[in-house]
């Protein structure tokens, strides 16, 4: 039987004024994870989520936090942010040269480490870094925006990673799928292999907290409820 997946929710699609109504939706319906994403100009061309927000949300939330860095050197920069033990971090290969030192941090902060790849980012960069992996992000959308299309060819990328992480011994390495996750998509990424879905616009959040509770129930037939 397939384990079931897990939501991590972008907050970065949240309106303002409607982040206590979503972040008490989150909570009444389980929702494992808040996706943090944090975008620098540099890396990517847009600027989100700062050290502020991430504070005060803390102070307001009780899910754990699932962090996306898009920036330029984070082994500079996460520590600005309160990391803490049991939060998920993805930091992209391509925006680093010292990627190990990246994950050691991670780990000794008490997190879960994670690399985040572009939709071109081949595979086997991650040679180097198996074994601090908790997790593998894949883009299936280039960073930087909500609200893109797809890129079809990360599906049978997502296939390929899980296959090479089975045929190591490493199926305890989790598969993140972030870009565009509507119900089709992350079904179709589900049976891929992947197993924590970034949801955003394409799927739980909108405009209104109406029909939020029916929205996280479809997302979750979609991956494997």
């Amino acid at each position: 039987m397939k384990d079931k997946g897990k939501i991590s929710v972008s907050m970065m699609c949240v309106r303002l004024d409607l982040t206590m109504d979503y972040l008490k939706a989150f909570e009444r319906n389980d929702v494992e994870l808040l996706h943090i994403d944090v975008m620098d100009g540099t890396f990517v061309p847009n600027i989100t989520i700062g050290v502020d927000y991430v504070k005060q949300l803390r102070e307001i939330s009780r899910q754990p936090f699932d962090f996306h860095f898009m920036v330029e050197d984070p082994e500079e920069k996460m520590p600005w942010f309160d990391i803490r033990e049991g939060d998920l971090v993805s930091v992209h290969w391509e925006s680093t040269k010292h990627i190990n030192k990246c994950m050691q941090y991670i780990k000794s902060r008490g997190a879960k480490a994670s690399v985040a790849l572009n939709p071109g980012t081949p595979l086997f960069v991650l040679e180097e870094v198996y074994d601090y992996l908790d997790a593998v992000l894949l883009l299936s959308v280039n960073p930087g925006f909500a609200g893109q299309k797809i890129i079809p060819s990360v599906f049978k990328k997502v296939e390929r990673m899980r296959k090479q992480l089975d045929d190591m011994g490493r199926e305890d390495v989790t598969i993140i799928a972030d870009g565009n996750m509507s119900n089709e998509n992350a079904e179709l990424m589900y049976n891929a292999g992947a197993r924590i879905f970034v949801a955003g616009t394409s799927s739980i959040v909108k405009n209104t907290i109406d029909g939020v509770d029916d929205r996280i129930a479809a997302m979750r037939k979609s991956i494997g409820y």
